[in-house]
């Protein structure tokens, strides 16, 4: 008896700072594929395809997110049996051919493929690493190692962004920019393969001394039935279709208004940037404040950011909006996987995490084709605003209906 216990593993941020540590290094990669796209996706399509469409435009991103959510689900049903580490090394074997696609394609349709392994990739390996990261820290500093997490995965987005806005403006929007990605995919994959271990092992720890019980429909319980996982999932969903919007409307928000290609990339980095770094201060707030009252102010910030975005076209309120919307981002988002974590039992959790980042990551599919119909139909500036309205009731439901 005492030697079994002995053998487990303990949990902490401090005991298991390398591994911890590893898996922020790898998650950095895993956001610079996601920032590959970000600022330069909508010129991408219309000079070097023809694509005007809104609808047609933001069709990489309903691809995306319909992937990344369905892999998202299975990740968590499936990371128990397989482990972490096979899934993180699996993900990242699905990154290998997305920069090559974007180089040589030649229609629109290599696009939208490219973009279904990035969702499968993203899924796998952002949800392995959301996972490890969880089991190795226990319940004390959950929020901390989220904002650690979301800050290195968005971080990266943000600066990649940029650079690859840069790089487009000054060699050309294809081919130099993509690759990039080549050398992402290739260390990723290496830094899982070689050096990061699984954390299945650590879950039995944390269940021994969790209080939490169990559900007996975990799906129905966290997309609804559980007042607050049902209202941590609804936010998660409208936090992700209110970005899948600004990730295909943004860019061409800013050109509308006649503002140069090289001010547009450091202007979309600037959101995911703020969102980023922030999350390092937000993560560990979520350990010390409310959970509810942080998603009610932080969706709450988003909703009337995107609400007022149509109203100014000037770089110096812009650019603004763009840091208030980081900030509302940043205060929900390592909120959203603290919460999940916190009101799920341990041998739950990833099937419940699974289920919330589902439904989080189908909001940008919704989002997408949602915003790309209105924009074509009534103007960017209409699907802008009504999104933001959207966002603005989301924060509504987390304030009524969470205990």
């Amino acid at each position: 008896m005492n030697s079994t216990t002995q053998t487990l593993p303990s949990l902490g941020l401090h005991t298991n700072w390398k591994q911890f540590t590893l898996l922020v290094i790898v998650n950095v990669f895993v956001g610079a594929m996601f920032g590959l796209e970000r600022s330069i996706f909508p010129e991408y399509a219309e000079k070097v395809f023809g694509i005007t469409s809104a609808t047609a435009i933001l069709s990489f991103i309903i691809a995306f997110g319909i992937s990344k959510a369905v892999t998202n689900y299975f990740t968590g049903k499936l990371i128990s049996y397989f482990g972490r580490k096979r899934l993180l090394v699996i993900g990242w074997m699905w990154a290998l051919p997305i920069p090559w696609l974007l180089v040589v394609a030649n229609s629109w349709a290599w696009v939208v493929i490219a973009n279904l392994l990035l969702g499968i990739s993203q899924g796998l390996t952002w949800s392995s690493a959301v996972i490890m990261k969880i089991d190795l820290v226990g319940e004390k500093q959950r929020g901390l190692a989220m904002g650690f997490n979301e800050f290195a995965g968005y971080f990266a987005v943000g600066i990649v962004a940029w650079v690859s806005a840069w790089i487009a403006t000054n060699y050309g929007i294809k081919p130099f920019p993509f690759y990039l990605g080549i050398g992402f995919t290739f260390i990723g994959l290496l830094l899982s393969w070689i050096w990061v271990k699984d954390t299945t092992h650590f879950v039995n720890t944390e269940a021994k001394q969790s209080m939490q019980t169990t559900h007996q429909n975990i799906f129905w319980a966290t997309t609804w039935k559980d007042k607050n996982l049902g209202s941590i999932t609804q936010a998660g969903f409208v936090n992700n279709l209110n970005d899948g919007m600004m990730w295909g409307l943004f860019p061409v928000f800013l050109a509308n208004a006649s503002i140069p290609l090289n001010h547009i990339g450091w202007i979309v980095a600037l959101y995911p940037t703020t969102w980023g770094i922030l999350q390092i201060f937000t993560g560990r707030l979520a350990d010390i404040l409310p959970k509810k009252q942080m998603l009610f102010g932080g969706m709450l910030l988003q909703g009337i950011v995107i609400s007022l975005l149509p109203f100014f076209t000037s770089i110096p309120w812009i650019t603004l909006l763009a840091i208030l919307l980081g900030l509302g981002t940043a205060w929900v988002y390592p909120t959203f996987l603290a919460a999940i974590a916190t009101y799920t039992h341990p041998t739950q959790r990833a099937e419940s995490l699974g289920i919330f980042r589902f439904w989080r990551d189908m909001g940008y599919a919704i989002g997408a084709l949602l915003s790309g119909i209105i924009a074509d139909k009534w103007g960017v500036a209409s699907a802008i605003f009504f999104i933001g309205i959207i966002t603005i009731f989301s924060a509504l439901i987390v304030q009524v209906r969470a205990k």
